[in-house]
């Protein structure tokens, strides 16, 4: 009897474990569905990160180029300016009458727009002593 026993407890114990493998087939099929997706994206996502590097790498590029254009445009304006002040100048001293006086009000006028707003500016040196204010009237301190 103890062995028909053991052998009852064995097919109980089988008819208990079935519906445990059986349902880890469709969970497995799922598994293995997720994994599939997780590669797909992992794939796209380096992908997307590659492009995303050649797209940084072009636009530092893109940066230098137009910071380089920017400077040639300010060097060519910066010319076009002075070649202006020049013709401007010239044309001045063409048009100036052959005496003194008009000779050095001409030239006065023609070294005018020469000089820049900073050069213009009086020069006042830097006071590092007592002030030196004049004193007057009653009780100054």
């Amino acid at each position: 009897m103890k062995s028909g026993r053991t052998l009852l407890a064995l097919f109980a114990l089988s008819l208990g474990t079935a519906p445990l493998l059986l349902g880890c087939d469709p969970s497995k099929a799922e598994l293995d569905t997720t994994k599939q997706q997780l590669q797909t994206v992992t794939t796209e996502r380096d992908g997307l990160k590659t492009q995303l590097d050649g797209a940084n790498q072009q636009l530092t590029s893109l940066k230098q180029q137009v910071a380089d254009l920017q400077a040639k445009a300010a060097l060519a304006a910066a010319a076009q300016a002075a070649a202006a002040q020049a013709a401007q100048a010239e044309e001045a001293a063409k048009d100036q009458p052959k005496g003194k006086k008009a000779g050095k009000k001409a030239a006065a006028k023609a070294e005018a727009p020469a000089t820049t707003p900073a050069a213009a500016a009086p020069a006042v040196p830097p006071s590092t002593g007592p002030a030196t204010e004049a004193k007057r009237g009653k009780g100054h301190f």
